[in-house]
């Protein structure tokens, strides 16, 4: 039983309701309002697999509200939600970009006002990043299919952000999720999600010049998260198989493209600030037979785990289900979804950096994805 409930959770295949619920645009008052040169920030909500539920949430830190599924709001005339599965969600210039894995695309919006501009297509589209004026997008390729016998390589895909086209594609490994750019190349986590039980474990290296994989990087067991410090060190998550291979977070010397070191603590989620990596892990436990979470905060500098726990008020009992995570660039705030169930509507933490709540929310089903835009770009 245990292992399909992991596989399940991998492909973020949420059971449906029977009851589809429908989630009206809201607005409630949650803090005091906050001045700072952030205006806010999006929340995309994943949405139940299959069920066109992928919602997308708005905090607005000079009124102290949280504005729940703004995209219907935004967008009357759109005849449709925002798709099936939210996976990713980026600001670049003035546009947002949000990642709908099963709606094959990624869709297109004013940062200012989440009014829909356009969409590019992308099969099976996983996470975005972008430099230059491109964004560069994954791509399992294939169809969302449990295989261990799965033969569709993945890929990277280059789209020129002018036009939303896709100008050029470069394959990469098995099921490729998180990518990072750092210097003048593209790393990719090479999941093999779809393989259980046999995982990717390489980072593949891409030169972003010509846009063609130099390298792949053997590091560990069914890879998903990266993150590139100021030391030119790459931080790579292995989610491990869920039973004899742990989740460990590893580093990654950018400089001769080889596996450097190791920390023992689990991986699900993290997000660089600074020299802190706070790292979310959720981990099943074979004794206790129930998921463990990590509130972990690394050092980069020094590489070493400075806490496994930076909620200092004992919330942690309050939440079912951890998912996503971010922390304010400038209040150190830590902002924390909690998915509980994953069919029904999560919510929202608000940490302060000394590990103190501050405020919850209700979100949208499976809150999970961020994005913090400036004042500049809302005016």
């Amino acid at each position: 039983m245990r292992k399909w409930i992991c596989l399940l959770w991998l492909l973020g295949l949420s059971a449906c309701r029977e009851e589809v619920e429908v989630f009206l645009p809201e607005e409630v008052p949650v803090s005091e309002p906050e001045y700072t040169d952030i205006a806010g920030f999006y929340l995309l909500n994943e949405g139940n697999m299959g069920s066109n539920k992928a919602t997308l949430d708005y905090y607005d830190f000079e009124s102290g509200t949280y504005r729940r599924n703004i995209y219907a709001d935004a967008n009357p005339d759109v005849p449709r939600e925002l798709g099936d599965v939210g996976n990713d969600l980026r600001i670049y210039g003035s546009r947002m970009y949000a990642v709908i894995n099963c709606s094959n695309k990624i869709e297109v919006m004013d940062a200012a006002t989440a009014r829909r501009l356009g969409q590019i297509d992308i099969p099976n589209c996983r996470n975005i990043r972008f430099h230059g004026g491109y964004a560069y997008v994954t791509s399992y390729a294939g169809p969302v299919e449990l295989n261990p016998e799965y033969r569709q390589r993945g890929f990277v895909a280059r789209v020129d952000t002018a036009t939303c086209l896709e100008v050029a594609r470069c394959p990469v490994g098995y099921q490729p999720d998180e990518l990072e750019i750092a210097g003048h190349k593209i790393y990719v986590a090479n999941s093999g999600g779809y393989m259980f039980p046999n995982y990717e474990s390489t980072v593949s290296v891409i030169d972003l010049s010509t846009f063609t994989e130099i390298k792949r990087i053997e590091v560990a067991t069914n890879l998903h998260r990266l993150r590139a410090d100021r030391y030119g060190n790459l931080w790579v998550g292995s989610r491990g198989n869920y039973y004899t291979k742990a989740s460990r977070l590893y580093l990654v010397d950018t400089a001769t493209d080889s596996l450097a070191d190791s920390l023992e603590i689990a991986v699900s989620n993290f997000y660089l600030s600074g020299d802190s990596l706070y790292v979310l892990g959720m981990e099943w436990n074979q004794v206790s037979m129930t998921d463990e979470a990590t509130y972990g905060i690394v050092d980069v500098a020094r590489k070493t785990i400075v806490t496994r726990n930076f909620i200092a008020d004992g919330s942690e009992r309050s939440i079912r289900s951890p998912y996503g995570l971010t922390v304010h660039p400038q209040t150190g705030d830590i902002y924390l979804p909690d998915a509980r169930n994953h069919i029904s509507p999560g919510y929202l933490y608000c940490f302060a950096r000394n590990g103190q709540q501050k405020w919850n929310v209700r979100t949208g089903d499976i809150p999970a994805h961020f994005a913090f835009h400036t004042r500049e770009r809302k005016e």
